[in-house]
């Protein structure tokens, strides 16, 4: 009997993938570790093969979503859990997460976690922040931590893929997802994994026109969880200002890169919460009651050129 399964999506990241396989393992929990490869060139896919340990996987380079759903199609766990091949899990979290679930019934164990800052060798904290609804918590109302640090109940989310389309954000989308369909949540009050920030290039670009495509994706994933939230008769004014708020500052900067798209993010930011008042200065305030968003942003772009330095 496999207790929790562990889905690890890698691709060309042997500097550190040993390290992240090696953290999954603690005694008192039977643990089933998946890597996906996704098409590695770096010798990973050989290194895995020395690794008894490991259900290893192997496809061709379709992106890291496609990797994490062919791991979830593998695991046998009661509980499964998503790790970055560039971060690690603290020691007990497996052991101790597994049995608050079991000892609560809950679909979802949630906890806090670490940033390891690689350059000057850092740690800084995130603690679980609690919040009475999970869906506002979800939607940006406080820090809604990592999903990495989360257990998730195998049979709970059985029907939640990563989904291709919110390729750039899908951990994102399916937490929301998750969180929308009424989870039993338990509080594991320690850090469960570390979260490592580094030079190397990420799974997931967010450089250039791919950073734009990131914000643009996580705007239309809140348009997604929230037009669920209106189907379901539960969105109420307290999740869309949530939404609101969190969405508008990526919003913002969308803006300065595509001026469409952010316009018509803004519009359904204003349609979604009539009331809400943008966090601006206060002639930024009057120039989208003004002007309207498109208007005001195209003046702040002009603005900026003039008050840059010449030469």
């Amino acid at each position: 009997m496999v207790d929790v399964s562990i889905i690890i999506p890698t691709f060309n990241r042997l500097w550190d993938l040993p390290k992240a396989v090696d953290s999954c393992f603690s005694q008192g929990c039977n643990v089933e570790v998946i890597v996906v490869d996704d098409g590695s060139t770096d010798g990973t896919w050989e290194w895995l093969q020395t690794r008894q340990d490991v259900v290893s996987i192997r496809q061709e380079n379709w992106g890291k979503d496609w990797a994490v759903v062919a791991g979830v199609a593998a695991a046998r766990g009661d509980y499964i859990r998503f790790l970055d091949s560039d971060d690690w899990l603290e020691p007990q979290a497996n052991v101790e997460q597994r049995a608050l679930a079991r000892e609560t019934g809950a679909d979802i164990v949630v906890a806090g976690y670490q940033d390891y800052y690689e350059d000057d060798d850092r740690l800084e904290p995130h603690p679980w922040v609690d919040c009475d609804d999970f869906v506002a918590q979800q939607f940006g109302e406080v820090s809604f931590s990592h999903y990495s640090a989360f257990l998730f109940r195998r049979a709970f989310i059985a029907d939640i893929p990563h989904r291709q389309e919110f390729a750039l954000r899908d951990d994102r989308m399916f937490v929301l997802e998750a969180a929308i369909k009424g989870p039993r949540l338990a509080v594991y009050d320690k850090p469960a994994f570390v979260h490592r920030h580094h030079r190397r290039g990420r799974l997931q670009g967010t450089a250039g026109f791919q950073r734009s495509l990131a914000h643009w994706t996580n705007i239309e994933v809140y348009r997604k969880a929230a037009a669920l939230l209106e189907r379901r008769g539960e969105l109420t004014p307290r999740r869309r200002r949530a939404a609101v708020s969190y969405v508008w500052p990526v919003v913002r900067t969308l803006a300065k890169t595509q001026l469409d798209e952010a316009t018509r993010a803004a519009e359904w930011i204003f349609a979604l919460d009539p009331d809400f008042a943008p966090p601006e200065r206060a002639p930024i305030q009057w120039a989208y009651r003004m002007f309207g968003f498109r208007r005001t942003e195209s003046l702040i772009r002009i603005w900026a050129l003039f008050r840059r330095p010449a030469g």
